[in-house]
């Protein structure tokens, strides 16, 4: 059975992926592994899933802000008359 701290970081590892469609999923999990280790000072290899749970909530906080103050193009002046 799966535990339910494993269940949400699995959760939350399908909503980074649905924020960041352009990178692969292999660039995703080493751009965790890199949070991982600035955010704990430990490897991925050794993150506990509490921990790495944090990195995945605080990594969707991040791109979700991103998202949020990036202009919408679709509001953009065309520059046409």
């Amino acid at each position: 059975m799966t535990s339910p701290t494993r269940q949400e970081a699995l959760a939350v590892l399908a909503e980074l992926c649905e924020l960041s469609s352009d990178a692969r999923l292999g660039q995703l999990l080493a751009h965790l592994g890199f949070l991982g280790e600035d955010q704990t000072g430990r490897s991925l290899w050794d993150i506990d899933d509490e921990q790495l749970l944090a990195v995945l909530y605080h990594h969707r906080a991040e791109l979700v802000r991103r998202a949020q103050s990036a202009p919408n193009p679709t509001l953009q002046p065309s520059g046409r008359s």
